[in-house]
């Protein structure tokens, strides 16, 4: 699709191509057979899908690893007409690697910035918690952050199983974050209903939901996103992909916007669930029915809604309006 694109909902170890993560698990002698097939990844469901990203995470084991992970991945997009994008970076999934916080991020920055003189691609960073490992630990995360400022990292999100651990146990680490001057954003009402995105709202500040599609399940918290102008990651394919919805027909990205509802197009993990950010581009007009002023509009509402200082956000809208 020829339009510009912005994305603000994607995560960097699933950003990982097929061709990359075998290039260096044969660098580290590691075996991808398991999950790498045909150069396509392979797995069945939400847990095999889980072990599949980690699996490909693993060969993610030095600062310049993520260096080229980042680089590569930006570049990607800039070949998708994509002007600006966010990448949800993790420090605990690094620390596994033993990789610091600080060079993760300097790494991160440093690809970012390669694809940028290479294609004039705009990238940004958030840092994620992982809610599964506790209050205690996002807090311990988000300490970090403000701790170490970094001009690329302007965002804080929550990842991880949204069923576990009661929202409001993570104001703490979501105030700090907000204290540093960071975006906020957790995802919510995916797996989980509607009242885990009304439970961001209420207890963690957020302008933002990563997915948040299950608000369809409710009209007043609909109209509470609308009034507040809450936006919405939406990622079509991941949802599809994942069981969240059993078809593009069934997908509320239509009737959210009808409703009045701030949305976005992503691609989440664009390679585990086989697609693109050109293929959800290209999804929201053949699949969803909008036109390309429409779709003009989801990439001003990622452009508005992105954690980004205003002199470069107004040079991206006067690129889409530009363009547009």
């Amino acid at each position: 699709m020829s339009l510009l694109k912005a994305e603000i909902h994607c995560h960097i170890e699933g950003a990982a191509d097929p061709d990359l993560v075998l290039r260096l698990a044969q660098k580290y002698d590691l075996d991808m057979g398991s999950i790498i097939k045909d150069g396509k990844y392979v797995w069945s469901d939400f847990t095999t899908f889980l072990k599949a990203y980690d699996r490909a995470s693993s060969v993610f084991r030095t600062p310049d690893d993520y260096r080229l992970l980042t680089y590569d991945y930006f570049s990607k997009l800039a070949d998708q007409n994509c002007i600006y994008g966010e990448i949800f970076g993790s420090s605990d999934h690094a620390a596994l690697m033993g990789i610091g916080y600080n060079d993760l991020v300097e790494a991160m920055a440093a690809g970012i910035e390669d694809a940028k003189v290479q294609t004039g691609i705009e990238g940004r960073i958030i840092m994620t918690c992982v809610r599964h490992l506790g209050p205690e630990s996002a807090l311990a995360v988000a300490e970090t952050i403000a701790e170490n400022p970094h001009p690329m990292v302007t965002g804080f999100g929550m990842g991880g199983d949204e069923r576990i651990f009661d929202v409001s146990e993570f104001a703490p680490a979501y105030a700090v974050a907000a204290d540093a001057g960071l975006g906020l954003t957790a995802h919510a009402g995916e797996f989980a209903g509607a009242q885990s995105v009304r439970d961001c709202l209420d207890h963690l500040g957020v302008m933002r939901i990563g997915h948040g599609v299950r608000s369809i399940e409710d009209p007043e918290l609909m109209a509470r996103l609308r009034d507040e102008n809450i936006v919405l990651e939406v990622c079509p394919g991941s949802n599809i992909s994942l069981g969240v919805y059993d078809s593009f027909e069934t997908h509320p990205l239509r009737m959210l916007h009808e409703a009045g509802v701030p949305v976005t197009i992503n691609s989440d993990d664009p390679p585990f669930f086989h697609t693109t950010l050109n293929r959800e581009y290209d999804l929201a007009a053949n699949a969803f029915g909008f036109d390309d002023e429409t779709i003009n509009t989801f990439t001003r509402t990622a452009l508005e809604a992105a954690f980004l200082d205003e002199p470069t956000r107004s040079k991206l809208l006067k690129r889409l309006e530009t363009h547009s």
